[in-house]
């Protein structure tokens, strides 16, 4: 049997998230987003913004985290799997900030196909910057751009997910199951 990979991606602050958190709530399998991990580790080894510092290292090892987090999802007896963000996330940050980065990083996200794809649009009320986010709400929007359109090359058709509770975000992505 095969498990079902299902991707929830968004800008950032959109309530990835917290959706993830309920999904696990009412027993779902989640996976969860590793970028705050990867920033920490670098943080640890004295490089305060990796992302910032070294932009291509940051998204080989976020590359390389997800496809992990892909393969172990694809090893999973369960019947389905929600991951917070997934391969194609990484190349729609890369263009963003406009990185220059080797065709590893499309072919991965060619080869490694997930099931369904929901994406939570921007969504100025909920929005809040912290240590690990730092971007303006304004690019948050830019970014959910970026997003779509990457999903969209990679031949995905990304399932918006209303603005509404968590509750109610959580039931509309059941739901679509």
């Amino acid at each position: 049997m095969k498990t079902m990979k299902i991707v929830i991606t968004g800008g950032p602050g959109t309530g990835k998230s917290s959706i993830i958190h309920e999904l696990e709530a009412k027993g779902e399998n989640c996976i969860h987003e590793i970028s705050r991990q990867v920033t920490l580790e670098a943080q640890r080894d004295g490089i305060d913004q990796l992302f910032l510092e070294q932009p291509l290292l940051f998204s080989e090892k976020l590359l390389e985290g997800r496809l992990n987090q892909f393969k172990e999802a694809s090893n999973s007896s369960a019947n389905r799997i929600f991951l917070d963000r997934g391969l194609p996330d990484v190349v729609a940050y890369m263009d963003y900030f406009n990185t220059v980065y080797p065709e590893i990083f499309s072919a991965t996200c060619e080869e490694h196909a997930y099931d369904k794809v929901f994406i939570l649009p921007p969504w100025k009320e909920i929005y809040k910057s912290d240590n690990e986010r730092y971007e303006t709400y304004e690019e948050a929007v830019r970014i959910s751009e970026y997003l779509y359109d990457t999903y969209k090359r990679f031949g995905y058709s990304p399932i918006e997910i209303p603005k509404s509770s968590v509750a109610e975000r959580t039931k509309f992505i059941l739901n679509q199951l």
